[in-house]
């Protein structure tokens, strides 16, 4: 089986945020299976071609754009047992970040991106073996499955190749105005209801989960979640039309990286045979951070992208009694300026209680979930989360509302005393989210021998990708065979 995997972000080469991390580790679990994997991705500056050997990979290539045609080169570089090929276009992706700049997305991502997706294709038409399956991640691949469909020549090169897309956050959609539809060169029939139109705008999203063959999302609840308006984004209409195809994966984690006992960011490396390095990890980020010194007062972590989804708003209506509760709180993130503003306004207000870090920086996120004795998941939504799956590894215990792959994977000591591994709560409310927390400082300060079980739960939830990869291949197959009425051949 060959799979080519299309994505916006990889761990290490370029990444922001949960998508990187997924594909910097599904394609290894996916080898490790014995699957041959390719991975295409674009040529950020933030690529170091001279640490990962990237080599170029045939002759110089041109894409049309609009009424010319612009040139690129591909580059290929082995990681482990990956395949792992660059799309160079120095005038699209030679710039200081992947997306836009001080919250701002680049004017031009529709063209970036499509021209991107483009070029994907015609790699595919280029490396060897024959591929089984083209599988595109979020808005930014979603136009690749429509070119395997409407373009004529692509289609009859791809009979044998099916298409998956994986939904990683619905709530970013790629949408762009109408006029960006002639950088596809598509003929206009395909921008229709039916097709890549929204609301009289241009979707990528929506040609993903359209024309692919196989669609699934990041966790079994959020699968079923995006069918109904609440979480649909206007698009739950078309997920229903398309239900037949959708199924949910829960992400997994990479152990190699995520792991209190090896982590390489920790002062102190702990497991749960030895856990006695958690209680120096927070030492040690109490004195980072400026806190207090004190390890019976009960440190709150929080890591997060500063927008809506999160839950921001949850915490900041309640954080006055929160803070009357004699608690410290680390929270570290970067986003939307008027939650930054907010959070500084905050930690002014509470100096030595807390901290707030505006700053996406991988040493002090591990850090914090390792100091931390509780971790605060809020969220409007969440697809998947990779945050509280970090908590778990880490004995921190997780306190997250009961949505997407936060209610897949938190059990509520509260509802199962046995197995319960964290706290949830279902209204998304300021006043349900206050009461959980002080429900675990009860826990916490009081039910001593309550708490070890949790953390010891916690400790023990494995979320390591080897079942998910394999609900891979099972996607990849059921796919295959839907499109070609064939099996992939061994």
């Amino acid at each position: 089986m060959h799979i080519l995997l299309a994505t916006s972000e990889m761990e290490p080469f370029a990444r922001t945020g949960g998508l990187g991390d997924v594909l910097g580790s599904l394609p290894k679990a996916l080898a490790e299976l014995g699957v041959r994997i390719s991975v295409a991705l674009p040529l950020y500056r933030m690529v170091d071609r001279k640490k990962y050997g990237l080599e170029p990979f045939g002759q110089s290539r041109k894409n049309p754009v609009d009424k010319k045609f612009e040139s690129y080169r591909l580059f290929k570089t082995a990681w482990g047992k990956i395949d792992v090929y660059f799309v160079d276009k120095s005038s699209y992706f030679d710039r200081e970040e992947i997306y836009g700049t001080m919250g701002t997305d680049y004017a031009d991502n529709a063209e970036r991106f499509i021209f991107f997706s483009r070029a994907v294709v015609d790699l595919a038409c280029q490396i060897q073996p024959e591929l089984h399956i083209i599988h595109g991640n979020d808005w930014q691949t979603g136009i690749i499955p429509v070119y395997l469909w409407a373009h004529p020549e692509i289609r009859a090169r791809f009979q044998k190749t099916a298409t998956v897309f994986t939904i990683h956050n619905l709530g970013y959609q790629g949408i762009f105005p109408k006029a960006d539809f002639r950088h596809t060169g598509l003929h206009r029939s395909v921008f229709s209801p039916e097709g890549l139109e929204f609301h009289g705008k241009l979707n990528l999203l929506k040609g993903g989960i359209v024309f692919s063959d196989a669609l699934n999302t990041v966790s079994r609840k959020y699968a079923e979640e995006i069918l109904i308006p609440e979480f649909g984004f206007g698009l739950d209409g078309v997920l229903q039309q398309n239900r037949e195809k959708l199924f949910g994966i829960l992400n997994g984690v990479d152990y190699d990286r995520w792991n209190p006992s090896t982590d390489k960011f920790l002062p102190v490396n702990y497991s749960p045979e030895s856990p006695a390095g958690k209680a120096k990890c927070k030492r040690f980020v109490q004195a980072e951070l400026k806190l207090p010194v004190k390890p019976k007062i009960p440190l709150f972590g929080m890591v997060a992208r500063l927008v809506e989804q999160k839950g921001i708003d949850l915490l900041t209506e309640r954080l006055e009694e929160l803070m009357a509760q004699n608690i410290q709180l680390a929270l570290l993130g970067v986003g939307a300026e008027r939650y930054q503003k907010k959070l500084r306004d905050l930690s002014q207000r509470w100096p030595g209680r807390l901290v707030f870090v505006v700053d996406y920086n991988d040493r002090l996120s591990h850090l914090i979930e390792a100091g931390s004795d509780l971790f605060l998941m809020p969220s409007r939504y969440e697809p998947c989360g990779l945050n509280q799956i970090y908590s778990l590894k880490y004995g921190t215990v997780p306190i997250v509302r009961a949505t997407g792959g936060l209610d897949d994977t938190v059990v509520d000591v509260r509802k199962n005393p046995q197995q319960g591994n964290g706290f949830k709560f279902e209204d998304y409310s300021s006043e349900t989210f206050l009461q959980t927390v002080k429900e675990a400082l009860v826990y916490y300060r009081t039910r001593k021998e309550d708490w070890k079980r949790i953390m010891t739960n916690a400790f023990m939830a494995d979320f390591s990708w080897d079942v998910s990869a394999r609900r891979y291949l099972d996607i990849y197959n059921w796919a295959f065979k839907r499109k070609t009425g064939e099996k992939i051949p061994e």
